[in-house]
């Protein structure tokens, strides 16, 4: 028989034990997730920049997802609760306001942090270089097609496991004179932009790796001379150009300062110089943003 209410208004106390049960069996509220904190280091971003975000949790964040410019990124976890992750702003990206999505592992977390892009304005160089590194003659095509294939399927690789440990050091100690992104005039011929920086080094000077990998191609090509690639894992990738010897093998790992090779005046130069190109998840950045970045 269920609980009455007498005219007094008072609960019989069947009905106040049968209630008070139902209590005790609903589920607890869950506790609020702890925020997810995003953090950028301060300073303007520009097309060719490299970004390093700071993900902290006040919970374990077991796993961690991170996509921004239509390209998946590849963060790595500091300690339980900390995750860190670099940003490529490729040399094409327009200025304004670009979204990087994070999600969380566990419950279900989305952050959306906003990178505000700056624009940048990138100066004109005029060359004078051997006609056929211009206007390549017609045996050679199959060749550059070729070359210019096996990058792309470097930069366009799944991500490798982090290899590069500490901070990224200058490959040689010369000041940089051709800067990232430059416009390139060969024989009052336009080519695409610099993708890297040139240092004005000189024949002969070793080059040194500027962090730990793994050498996915060390020989000559049509453009860039005497070519060394290092992955160095998590979709970063640095190419060296135009050098007078090879010191190292594909399938070779080196360490960070390992001597490579020597500078030299291989392929389209005007002389002898060093070329350093980066790669980070596909984008085209800065040398001298990534040492900014993450190096001393």
């Amino acid at each position: 028989m269920g609980g009455t209410i007498n005219p007094a208004g008072v609960m019989q106390p069947i009905l106040i034990a049968t209630l008070c049960g139902l209590l005790a069996q609903a589920p607890a509220q869950a506790p609020a997730r702890a925020p997810v904190r995003v953090s950028t280091p301060p300073g303007t971003l520009q097309p060719g920049s490299v970004v390093l975000m700071t993900v902290a949790g006040g919970e374990p964040i077991p796993v961690l997802r991170a996509r921004a410019f239509g390209r998946d990124l590849a963060p790595f976890p500091l300690d339980e609760r900390t995750w860190q992750v670099l940003v490529g702003i490729d040399l094409d990206v327009k200025p304004g306001r670009h979204t990087v999505e994070i999600e969380t592992g566990g419950p279900a977390t989305r952050v959306l942090h906003v990178l505000t892009v700056s624009p940048r304005r990138f100066p004109t160089r005029t060359l004078t270089v051997d006609p056929d590194l211009v206007n390549p003659p017609p045996e050679e095509t199959e060749r550059i097609a070729r070359e210019a294939e096996r990058l792309r399927r470097f930069w366009s690789a799944p991500v490798s496991a982090k290899a590069w440990d500490g901070a990224f050091v200058r490959p040689v100690p010369d000041a940089a004179n051709s800067s990232f992104g430059t416009r390139s005039v060969y024989n009052g011929e336009a080519r695409s932009p610099h993708g890297g920086t040139d240092f004005l080094s000189p024949a002969g000077r070793p080059i040194k790796a500027p962090n730990a990998g793994r050498v996915v191609l060390a020989g000559p090509l049509y453009f860039t001379g005497g070519t060394v690639v290092i992955d160095h894992g998590l979709g970063i990738f640095s190419l060296f150009a135009h050098l007078s010897s090879i010191g190292v093998r594909e399938g070779d790992a080196v360490r960070t300062g390992e001597v490579i090779g020597e500078v030299g005046a291989t392929g389209r130069v005007t002389g002898p110089h060093l070329h350093w190109s980066v790669r980070l998840g596909g984008a085209r950045v800065d040398p001298l943003s990534l040492l900014a970045a993450l190096g001393r």
